[in-house]
């Protein structure tokens, strides 16, 4: 926490009327308020508030309507969100003529249009707002270039992860919601270091703006899967999924977002009303109450059953919105599931009954299990993944129960790869200290799938037969409830390169080895084809010199 940050009671729905957002705050806990000089100008519930405030906008009497704030946010991200707000903003006013875009090959430059924005507005963003009030403290990029990840500091001094992960013509963004965490998940650093501030939703939306300044790519899909527990901030992450999803601004499409959860139940009822077309994943990692009380200690609250019920509600809801059916299996439907997150632990949440009691909790319901390899951190507690062969028995189990059920590779652990780490070596360090990698530091790291399209299961990761006899024959014998014996905390292994090629050998003996003789043959074919044409051709032409 900043030294200035005060330390206020919550409500379950507070508002901060210096920051201008509430939040659901599901357990009423103390929460550190957190206010910015400048604001993030990208904080459009703020920046209405102000408005209203000082009877500007249209709701109070005043000419600012939403539509003019649709527009200011259109101008300002088809401009790439320029540093100088001032000077943009006389730009908008007509006082500067605006630099010519540059013009496209073979072509005169596209003149940009301009909204006409009412004065006031201009004249109210003109003080106390920024267009960036964050910067990259720090960013570390995988030995492979999959994977980016940042160290972000916030104009108060806090520091938070944003992470882009690169993947076959799309890139997925991986952002954080809060400073810290008050779930206390025993396994996850970010839960050891406590609930310092809120994000406010300009701070997140600036961490795609980063993603996107530093890489040189634009981000395809966005998940709430970094620091923090989004719907304990509901209404900063509602209004920064809403600014992603606007036409005007990303236009990331419909599921393109994914909210993720450990089960704030009444949160996620909210979010299925107001913002449908987001996904949402909850974060369960184990199979009954007492387990789950111990390594997630927030849940104590709401059962798992109104958890996985409030889940499957949320996508109906999104299925329906998209103009689907879940229950008479639309392409919609088919198309999208919810997720529920599984972090495999050496230990009773990963034994064979439990495999087969979180098979129970979910079949019959259009959803998608992602088993998580644990991915090792600092935390208190020494923890580990259990070996590969026993995380494979397990995703066959909970298949069998007619449930998709995947395994998520994981990000490189040498980057700092699990949630919080990166900002707790930060904190370890010193804000400014050493031991942290400048920009475009070369860190070994490991592919990971696009999350948010749906992990993609590997060629034998299909759905078990759902009936009795084939169920029995497809599952390993049921073992006992006691712990897998213990492994190497990274289950996701590199493969070996093959011999000259830098291809991973599994890639290349599937992928790469197969398509080159395949285009050897196609290359023989065509090669064969090109001298029967050209022995016709000369046949025909002795037969013409013969006639």
């Amino acid at each position: 926490m900043s030294p200035d940050a005060s330390v206020t009671r919550a409500s379950p729905l507070s508002v901060d009327e210096d920051a201008g957002l509430s939040s659901v705050n599901p357990t009423g806990r103390l929460r550190p308020s957190r206010v910015l000089s400048p604001h993030p100008v990208t904080d459009r519930p703020f920046l209405r508030k102000k408005l209203v405030s000082e009877g500007l906008h249209s709701s109070a009497g005043g000419n600012v309507t939403e539509r003019h704030l649709d527009e200011f946010y259109g101008a300002l991200h088809s401009r790439g969100y320029p540093d100088d707000l001032a000077a943009f903003l006389r730009v908008l006013g007509g006082e500067v003529t605006e630099p010519k875009p540059p013009s496209p090959a073979g072509g005169a430059p596209r003149p940009r249009r301009l909204p006409h924005l009412p004065r006031s507005l201009l004249a109210h963003l003109a003080s106390g707002y920024a267009t960036l009030t964050t910067s990259v403290a720090s960013s570390h990029t995988s030995e492979r270039g999959d994977t980016t990840k940042m160290a972000i500091r916030t104009s108060d001094g806090h520091h938070v992860e944003a992470v882009l992960m690169r993947h076959a013509g799309r890139n997925t963004a991986c952002v954080s919601s809060q400073v810290g965490c008050a779930m206390g998940c025993t396994f996850c650093a970010t839960g050891t270091m406590g609930l310092r501030g809120d994000l406010m939703a300009g701070e997140v939306v600036e961490q795609l703006i980063h993603l996107e300044r530093v890489t040189g790519q634009k981000v395809r899909n966005v998940v709430y899967m970094g620091m923090g527990e989004p719907l304990d901030n509901y209404v900063a992450v509602l209004a920064a999924c809403r600014y992603m999803i606007d036409r005007r601004t990303f236009s990331l499409g419909h599921g393109k977002v994914t909210v993720s959860t450990v089960g704030v139940v009444g949160a996620m009822k909210r979010l299925t009303v107001d913002c449908p077309e987001v996904n949402l994943a909850l974060s369960l990692h184990a199979p009954n109450e007492e387990l789950r009380r111990k390594i997630v200690p927030s849940s104590r609250r709401y059962e798992l059953r109104r958890m996985v019920e409030a889940l499957q509600g949320h996508m109906d809801a999104g299925v329906a919105a998209a103009g689907g059916n879940s229950a008479t299996g639309s392409a919609g439907a088919r198309r999208k599931r919810a997720m529920i997150e599984y972090v495999m632990l050496t230990g009773p949440t990963s034994t064979i009954e439990c495999a087969h009691e979180l098979g129970r909790l979910v079949a019959g319901r259009h959803l998608v299990v992602n088993l998580i390899p644990y991915n090792k951190t600092d935390v208190r507690d020494k923890l580990s993944c259990p070996p590969v062969e026993h995380v494979e028995a397990f995703r066959l189990i909970v298949s069998s129960y007619g449930v998709m059920c995947t395994v998520r590779r994981t990000m490189g652990s040498d980057i700092a790869g699990a949630c919080g780490q990166l900002v707790k070596q930060r904190t370890r360090r010193g804000k400014d200290g050493g031991g942290v990698n400048a920009a475009g530091g070369d860190i070994a790291g490991a592919a990971t799938p696009d999350i948010e399209d749906g992990v993609a299961a590997p060629p034998h990761s299909v759905q078990a037969p759902t009936g009795s006899k084939e169920r029995a024959a497809a599952l390993p014998p049921r073992a006992s409830s006691a712990a897998p014996r213990a492994a190497s905390p990274t289950v996701v292994r590199r493969a070996p390169v093959a011999p000259g090629t830098g291809v991973d050998r599994k890639c290349y003996q599937e992928l790469v080895l197969p398509l080159s003789v395949a285009a050897a043959l196609s290359g023989a074919a065509f090669a064969v084809s090109l001298a029967m044409l050209a022995a016709k051709a000369g046949g025909r032409g002795d037969a013409g010199d013969q006639a």
